[in-house]
């Protein structure tokens, strides 16, 4: 990594995320977005929320922010590969990976289900 960049990365980020270019192995619950109300509606969205050290190596490495502020990935959970968009989360410090329902049909992911991804940068 060159001199400057890292220390760049060192001021924005706290480190200087070497050899974290991904691809990146998440593990964590799946969640579902909650309305106003306070209760899932129907359609509600499904997330794993990406934090820590995963969440700012991707923040380092990507370089083509979509709308909001999300970036392009593709994810693979089990035997089920997609392209979709991570989601900044200020809440969460780090990223959202919406779960859409043909993901969590074909690997049979419900609310609370424990997940394990990888995850690289799309290209």
């Amino acid at each position: 990594m060159h001199d400057d960049l890292a220390r760049f990365l060192r001021d924005e980020l706290g480190h200087a995320p070497e050899g974290s270019a991904g691809p990146w192995h998440v593990r964590g619950p799946v969640w579902v977005w909650q309305g106003s109300d306070g209760a899932p509606t129907k359609g509600s969205w499904f997330f794993l929320t990406i934090d820590g050290e995963t969440a700012q190596a991707i923040r380092a490495h990507a370089v083509n922010a979509a709308a909001w502020g999300s970036v392009y990935v593709e994810a693979t959970v089990g035997g089920t590969t997609w392209r979709t968009s991570l989601f900044p989360s200020k809440q969460a410090g780090g990223w959202l990976l919406p779960l859409k329902a043909a993901v969590r049909k074909a690997e049979k992911i419900v609310e609370g289900s424990d997940i394990a991804v990888l995850l690289d940068l799309a290209t």
